[in-house]
Formats: C-alpha cells, structure tokens, sequence
C-alpha cells in the first residue's frame, strides 16, 4: 500500500509535458487483435491500466516487445482467447474492448464482466444490444457473457442505446472485419474514438463520418499491420491546467491536444481563468496558464463530446470552491462520480448534496488538510489537486486508483514545486 504526502499552499510553476492518452491507448491496442500481423504502437503512457491491457494480451499468447520506452510490437498471430486471464477482467474496466475484436476473429467468444472504478453503475447494456442488433445471440452467464455471431450481419443500421464511448468503439472494431456497409448511429464522437478510426483506416478499414453522430463503416475479412502514435491525453492536459488555475500558479502546460478541448477552454475563460494558448501543427499546442484570481462559476455540467467530459468534472469542482458565490456541478452520467465532494467537506469546504447527481458548491471557502481516501481515478487527482491548495498536511490513500491514470505523477507535479511525496505503507 501506497499513499501521498502533500503539504499545501505552494504555487505551482514551471513547465509540464502531456503524455499519451490513456482512453485511446485501450481501442487500439485492442484493434491488434484483428490483424495477424506485426503492429507498432507509440507514445503509450506508462501507467497501471496499460500494464493490464498488455497482461491480458501476454495472457492469450500474444507476443508484446518493448522496443522504445513508450513503444510496443504486438502480434497476435498465436493468439488463444482460452487462456485469457479472467482474474485481470475483473479488475480492468477497459477489458470490455476485447469483445468487439475477438468476437470478429473468433465468432464465439465468453468472457467475464469487466470491473473498474467505482463511480457508480455501468452496466454494458448498451454494447450488448448492439451486438444483438448485428444478429449476435447474447447468452448470459453466471459471472459474464457468452457471444456467438452468424455468418452475416442481420442488420445493417445499427443505433445505439446512449452515446457510449466504449460501445461505439466495440461496434467499430467489430464491424473492422465484416465486409457489409453497417451504419452506427448515436455514436459517441470523443477523442478515443477518433484516433480509433485514425488506425482503422490505416489497417485498411472504410469509414465515413457524418454528422449527427453517425458513423458508416465497412471492413474486410483480412486487415493490414499498422504503426500509431497515441495522441497526448486531453484529459491529463486540462487536469494539469485546472491544476494551475487552482493554485494561483504560472504553469506551462506543453504537447496539448487543442483540438479537443475547444469547449473547455471557452468555460475556463468564462470562468475568469487566464490563458495563452500557442498552436502548433497537427492541432497541437501548449497552453500558458497565468495566476488567475476572482474565479466566478455559475455551473458545471458534464456532456456528451464535444462538451466538457465526466472526467474532468471532478477538478472543475475543486476549482469552484475557489470561486465567489455558489455553483451547480451536475454530472448525469455516473451517480458515484461525486464521492470526492465528501472529502472536500472534511477539509473546509461548503458543498450540500440535492442528489446523487447534483451538488451545490459555495465558495470562496479555505481548504485545510485532512486524512483523504481516493474512490476512483479521477477523484484522486481532484483530491490531490485540494490538497495542493489546501493549508497544511493532507494524505491520500488508495493511491492506486491514481497511478491507473497518471504517470508518476507526483513526480512531476514535484518539478512544478509541489510538497508531495509517495510514502509506503
């Protein structure tokens, strides 16, 4: 067991590098599987939820080569899903990636429920409705599914439950190896699912986007090795910036990916937080935070892409006990995603609860440090993020749920000046 140690109150100054997405790293090491040829995957953060992805794979005999830090050769041209580690399933929400592709190599396929972070139901409903649309008979087992595809697709519009980033992306890397045309409606849009059409093409794949959240594909029985570099992560990007704008620091914050976080820069402004955004080539850029004071935040409200992401609601709520006033956080995506809010009222803060969606934030109130536990990813750089700001000694356990996300990431936020340090149990 492992916990930070983080005495606040200190700016926050200096420069900072985005590494590789996290989400998009999932999907295309997934896509690998389609293909029995070599495929070359870079920029992968080296973080604790793209071990277990690769530990999965090793299980089935899939054979991954380290050639470069952040640089992986797969092949999974021995690949046998009978030995795939059920235990590692369990643990790891992104594993529910693996039906799409195995199911279209392999046409039968049983696997365990996915586990994951505790931020509140998450059901595959929605993925598994898809596949039934498709003519794929789902067959419910004690402890996961069992999954079996015909020989041609029985429909070839397929709509989407909810806008699903991981359904889509599993509709997507399925349909990668039918040859019908197969159009996804209500398809989530977001980042992930972006750079997951990038490599499908590259392999040889047919897509077309259209507006409205439709999506037209059409695949090919046999499929080419491809080489791609993950793009930096949008999410990791705005948390490092909220980081700074909560801090009253001067960070900056490089190798950021503008293009999917048009929205959210737009509300930082609006919010009062100071900014200077550089683009470069590629839609990539780096983002100068200056100290930002008088913050004022009506609402925070997570949406669908190209809104701001259940992901980064959690900070935003940190940031708005900075600012004057009340604001309304609502995040109608996950009921759990607002256990950190808890945690925030033991170090001072003045949040009430009106459901497990909504809450009320007054501010501005001073954070003190406290004892704090981490419940999933993203409420534990939220908390690190109080800590940061807050007077005095605070300590984070579970530190786990953070290093699933973030590259050591004390370590960095170390070279930005910060009092934290990773302290064994």
């Amino acid at each position: 067991m492992e916990k930070f140690v983080i005495r606040g109150g200190n700016r926050l100054e200096g420069e900072i590098d985005v590494k590789g997405a996290k989400n998009a790293a999932f999907p295309i090491l997934a896509a690998t599987i389609l293909v029995k040829e070599d495929c070359v995957i870079k920029n992968l953060p080296l973080i604790e939820d793209v071990f277990r992805m690769l530990e999965i794979l090793e299980s089935m005999k899939v054979k991954v080569e380290w050639i470069g830090k952040r640089t992986v050769r797969i092949n999974t041209k021995n690949l046998n899903p009978a030995t795939i580690n059920k235990e590692a399933i369990l643990r790891f929400r992104g594993s529910v990636l693996l039906y799409g592709p195995l199911l279209a190599r392999f046409g039968k396929i049983y696997l365990p429920k996915p586990g994951g972070d505790i931020i509140g139901a998450r059901p595959i409903n929605t993925h598994l409705d898809a596949f039934s649309q498709l003519g794929i008979a789902v067959k419910p087992l004690r402890q996961g599914f069992e999954l079996q595809f015909a020989t041609k697709a029985k429909n070839k519009v397929i709509v989407l439950n909810e806008f699903s980033v991981t359904a889509t992306e599993n509709l997507l890397l399925f349909c990668a190896m039918q040859p019908e045309r197969i159009v996804i409606k209500i398809a989530d849009m977001d980042y992930q699912v972006q750079e997951l059409i990038r490599a499908l093409r590259k392999m040889g794949v047919w897509l077309r986007v259209s507006g409205l959240h439709e999506i037209t594909i059409q695949g090919k029985k046999k499929l080419k090795g491809f080489s791609h570099t993950i793009i930096p992560d949008p999410i990791e990007a705005a948390t490092f910036i909220v980081m700074a704008v909560g801090t009253q620091g001067k960070v900056l914050v490089k190798n950021v990916p503008l293009q999917f976080l048009d929205f959210f820069f737009k509300k930082l402004h609006d919010f009062g937080a100071i900014l200077e955004i550089t683009k470069r080539q590629g839609g990539i850029g780096d983002v100068q935070v200056l100290p930002s004071r008088n913050l004022k935040i009506d609402k925070i409200q997570s949406l669908i892409y190209p809104g701001i992401p259940s992901d980064l609601q959690s900070v935003l709520g940190v940031l708005a006990t900075q600012s004057k006033g009340s604001t309304l956080l609502h995040d109608p995506l996950y009921e759990g995603r607002l256990k950190y809010l808890e945690e925030l009222n033991k170090m001072g803060a003045e949040i009430y609860f009106t459901d497990p969606h909504r809450a009320i934030i007054n501010g501005v109130t001073k954070l003190h440090g406290h004892d704090l536990g981490t419940f999933d990813l993203r409420g534990g750089a939220a908390l690190i993020m109080a800590a940061l700001m807050a007077e005095g000694k605070s300590t984070i356990d579970n530190i786990y749920q953070v290093d699933r996300g973030y590259e050591r990431i004390e370590e960095r936020l170390q070279k930005l000046g910060a009092d934290i340090k990773r302290v064994t149990v």
